[in-house]
């Protein structure tokens, strides 16, 4: 039997997504980094405001 293709099965993505523009300070946010970080600087990684002298992620080169 030959073997039918994946092309065009599935959901549609559009092309266009509405940006919503999301509260980083919100009760709801603010519940979740409260669940998720560790510690202040995780907070502020998870939140996008990281230095320059912090630690790097291990991974291949």
């Amino acid at each position: 039997m030959p073997s039918k293709s994946k092309k065009g099965k599935g959901k549609a993505h559009s092309a266009k997504a509405k940006k919503e523009k999301v509260d980083i300070m919100s009760p709801a946010a603010m519940y979740n980094l409260y669940y998720i970080s560790h510690n202040a600087p995780d907070s502020l990684i998870f939140r996008g405001f990281s230095w320059s002298g912090g630690q790097r992620k291990k991974g291949r080169k």
